[in-house]
């Protein structure tokens, strides 16, 4: 069962666990970033002044990057998913709980980045209609 190791670290023993911790890595940052947009929205309607640019630029920029590398990670899992079945495909490969576990992942990071940009949709429309 060693093939599937390359499949973005799932099989093997506890395998799956990885995946699932990396999704708990990323839901406990994003909610860090929130607490501390939270923290600085409180200080600056304390105060009666908007923060400062210079102090949001940075969190910002980790969620970002934060969300750029796991749509990176997603869209890799989805092209491993075609490479597998385009080998499967042309006789090159003739593991079918491969490829089949090669697409479930692809399908699962899919979905997880969709609901992810669902809410994030949701809480844009949401501070759109919040009263100044």
């Amino acid at each position: 069962m060693s093939g599937f190791g390359g499949i973005g670290g799932v099989g093997g023993a506890g395998g799956g666990a990885a995946g699932l911790q990396q999704i708990i890595a990323l839901r406990q940052q994003i909610i860090d970033r929130s607490s501390l947009l939270q923290d600085l929205r409180g200080a600056g309607a304390a105060s009666g002044t908007a923060p400062a640019q210079d102090t949001t630029a940075t969190p910002a920029g980790g969620f970002t990057g934060a969300l750029k590398s796991a749509l990176d990670t997603v869209n890799a899992s989805q092209n491993r998913a075609d490479a597998a079945t385009d080998s499967y495909e042309k006789g090159e490969t003739m593991d079918v709980a491969k490829v089949m576990l090669a697409r479930q992942e692809a399908g699962v990071g899919f979905e997880a980045t969709l609901q992810v940009r669902n809410r994030l949709l949701s809480a844009y429309q949401d501070i759109m209609r919040m009263g100044v």
